[in-house]
């Protein structure tokens, strides 16, 4: 048995849950935990709400909602299950899926479990001591898993029926700017300059692939034997079929790297300013070398303003329920500063 994950802490008492509902229905599934059973809950990410339950036999997860007010269409755990079992036999960065709950009398909301990979989560900052060669490998491999992800033949999987037809950029702008809106507080800007300019320099799908879209080192697990190697990629629940531009600007936008300004070295929640870690732009260039495609720095303008004017629309959602008391999870208290400084950071682009 693997030992306690260490990012993971106490449950917070807005977030726990009766176990035994949820021992009745893994027994369903064939899984029948024990008497003793570790319930912890993952510190990281500030969506949905990750549990471990351990026992003599049983290294699990599972995945819910959090309370509140949620975005139409967020926290789907349905989508993000069926996603990773549809993407089984495909991508094997995939967790194994245990089972789907969707009895609203077990937790008051869907959820799904699934096996916990046994490995190292690179969060804020590098849990081990890493090389600057080594870490310039994991940079290397970690795009090379995004690189992967987008090079699945999709109608080979049961996810071809995501795919929507030509239009996934104005769906994106269209979507996050409603998004935007409906949960905007008094005290953040508006993006409304920001979402003019994107609105009217779309640009035509470059293509069609699997894409995460929220794709980070912290969604990633390393191996404990060589800690440049990814072995699992998680929370899949933004993913969708759509433009690979799209999911890589969304990837740079939380790419912090070493010279940029303090608040977003605050605000950072990967290890992507250590040395040996590629810029932005030498990510994008990586990319596009490895899968063929001619960008300009001009047209890569739109798809780099879109990625943190995405990022905002994401961390307003969270401010939100920090906001309106939804959540006492100080850990979110940053969250609405970090809307008004990705404005700037959106303005700094467009230039």
């Amino acid at each position: 048995m693997s030992q306690t994950p260490a990012d993971s802490s106490e449950v917070r008492s807005e977030d726990a849950f009766d176990l035994d509902p949820v021992r009745r229905w893994l027994a369903t599934v064939g899984i029948d935990l024990g008497d003793e059973v570790e319930i912890r809950q993952f510190r990281g990410g500030a969506s949905n709400l990750t549990y471990s339950l351990r026992d003599s036999e049983h290294d699990l997860i599972l995945r819910r909602p959090p309370s509140g007010k949620k975005a139409a269409g967020a926290h789907d755990m349905a989508r993000e299950y069926r996603i990773q079992a549809g993407l089984a036999q495909s991508f094997p960065l995939v967790p194994k899926m245990i089972g789907l709950c969707q009895e609203e009398a077990v937790l008051g909301s869907d959820f799904y479990v699934m096996e916990r990979i046994d490995g190292i989560i690179p969060r804020r900052d590098f849990p081990i001591e890493i090389n600057p060669a080594d870490t310039a490998a994991l940079c290397r491999n970690a795009i090379g898993a995004l690189i992967d992800l987008h090079e699945v033949d999709v109608q080979a999987t049961p996810l071809a029926s995501m795919y929507k037809g030509l239009g996934y950029v104005e769906r994106q702008i269209s979507g996050w700017t409603r998004r935007f809106r409906d949960a905007r507080t008094p005290d953040v800007p508006d993006f409304e300059g920001v979402m003019d300019w994107l609105a009217a320099n779309q640009p035509d799908d470059v293509g069609a692939c699997m894409i995460h879209n929220d794709f980070r080192f912290d969604n990633l697990v390393l191996a404990k034997e060589d800690p440049t190697k990814p072995i699992g990629l998680l929370d899949w629940e933004l993913a969708t079929v759509g433009d690979p531009l799209m999911d890589l600007g969304s990837t740079t936008a939380y790419w912090v790297q070493a010279d940029d300004d303090d608040f977003s070295q605050l605000f950072r929640r990967q290890p992507t300013h250590l040395p040996g870690m590629m810029t932005r732009a030498e990510l994008v260039d990586h990319y596009c070398a490895a899968r063929g495609l001619a960008l300009t720095p001009a047209q890569w303008r739109f798809y780099d303003v879109y990625g943190v004017f995405r990022l905002a629309g994401i961390a307003q959602q969270i401010h939100y329920r920090y906001y309106h008391g939804q959540t006492t999870n100080e850990d979110l208290a940053i969250f609405g500063q970090a809307v008004g400084h990705l404005e700037s950071r959106c303005k700094e682009i467009i230039g």
